[in-house]
């Protein structure tokens, strides 16, 4: 479906699926996306998450029509529109900074976009969807008259009247204050549901992603480290970059002394640590392996080494931090350095202090085994650029810099 195919009453039952096939993307000294393959189902909520510069931003500006791929093709509902001009392309885009025009009421906001394309019904339309984020009510008022939250509100009912096949959302919650996001991804979730479109959000906060999104791709250096539903990538991460970035990961380097059906064996500086094999992406040699801070558990003393349990110790408690509903620490232990552990405040009185003794312990099917090791350094990716353009800016700059000092 096609934004000129918007039906007159109603809205959309399913987007359109989007195929990126072979997409890369180079400018003049760097390469901002690599090879990239990807596919969001029809009618799903997709997170693209991401650091500043991974690569996310663009491959939304390449979809959106903004910016053209270097190679690889765009199919929206099974349609090439690679070359298709971004006004022609059945996307919409709801922006961080809203984007409503300051002399329009609300409800003209909405229309607008029905209007210009020769809508009769337009006002119909756009109250339904103001109904559809619970705004109908302040239809006449002019944006500066809403909060954050509702101008955000505004700018999706006018991206969805239009019944977009693909709808993208850039950094959509990052202005709003943590209270009110958090309300807003519930809010979102549920506007997606009830349309049925396929929305692509792209975003750089993972408490945000997992929240909200049906799938999440990890993107890092313009390319996808991993992709699945978000309590997967969560408790069985692949990478060192997923497991630090996808929340927090103690991890350990070590070599593998056994190898079973069941399980592996690390050696970490004299410290045996087991780890499912199926949770592990490498069974031998030297490799990395983690586990997530609030499967932790602290000890006062040795706990008993029983089977299916991972111990090590002793170490002291450097710093603890109160957050309410938990306790972080850092405890730091010979040869192992510094690990974060979480923990529930149960009870005032079990508050482990600064200086204390303590072992730590997690249960072996709370492991992880990584493909990669903490030294990977991703930064060397990709090749050196030296073609025309890049060639002529530096040349620029050199002969700049000579003259200045003469």
């Amino acid at each position: 479906m096609t934004n000129n195919d918007v039906p007159q009453g109603g809205f959309a039952e399913a987007g359109a699926d989007l195929e990126l096939v072979g997409i890369s993307k180079r400018f003049p000294g760097f390469t901002a996306i690599e090879e990239l393959d990807l596919t969001i189902p029809a009618g799903s909520f997709f997170a693209l998450l991401g650091p500043s510069g991974c690569g996310k931003t663009t491959t939304l500006r390449l979809i959106a029509g903004l910016e053209e791929p270097t190679t690889g093709r765009i199919m929206i509902g099974g349609r090439d529109v690679t070359s298709t001009r971004a006004f022609q392309r059945p996307v919409n885009t709801v922006f961080q900074s809203y984007a409503l025009f300051p002399h329009m009421s609300i409800i003209e906001n909405v229309s607008f976009g029905l209007k210009r394309r020769g809508m009769k019904n337009a006002a119909p339309l756009a109250h339904e969807a103001l109904r559809l984020v619970e705004l109908d009510h302040v239809a006449n008022r002019k944006p500066a008259q809403l909060s954050g939250g509702q101008q955000q509100r505004v700018a999706l009912a006018r991206a969805v009247v239009n019944r977009p096949a693909l709808l993208l959302l850039d950094e959509p919650l990052g202005a709003l204050d943590l209270k009110l996001r958090r309300q807003m991804q519930i809010e979102l979730k549920d506007i997606q549901s009830e349309v049925g479109l396929t929305f692509l959000h792209v975003t750089h906060d993972q408490e945000e992603a997992m929240t909200m999104a049906d799938t999440v791709a990890v993107m890092n250096k313009g390319r996808i480290e991993q992709m699945g539903n978000p309590q997967e990538l969560y408790e069985l991460p692949h990478t060192v970059f997923v497991a630090n970035f996808l929340g927090q990961s103690n991890l350990f380097t070590g070599k593998v002394t056994s190898s079973g059906s069941d399980s592996i064996v690390v050696d970490v500086d004299g410290t045996k640590f087991e780890v499912p094999t199926d949770r592990a992406q490498r069974h031998r040699g030297l490799i990395t392996v983690g586990v997530r801070p609030e499967k932790v558990t602290l000890h006062d003393s040795a706990p008993k080494q029983t089977a299916g349990r991972n111990v090590i110790g002793p170490g002291r408690v450097t710093d603890v931090s109160f957050s309410g509903v938990s306790t972080q620490y850092e405890i730091t232990l010979p040869g192992h350095g510094a690990l974060t552990v979480f923990s529930q405040n149960t009870s005032i009185t079990s508050i482990h202090r600064d200086g204390d003794e303590v072992w730590l312990s997690w249960d072996v099917d709370h492991a992880f085994g990584l493909a990669d090791d903490v030294e990977t350094d991703p930064a060397s990716r990709f090749p050196s650029d030296t073609d025309t353009s890049m060639i002529a800016t530096q040349s620029r700059a050199k002969l700049k810099a000579e003259l200045g000092k003469d």
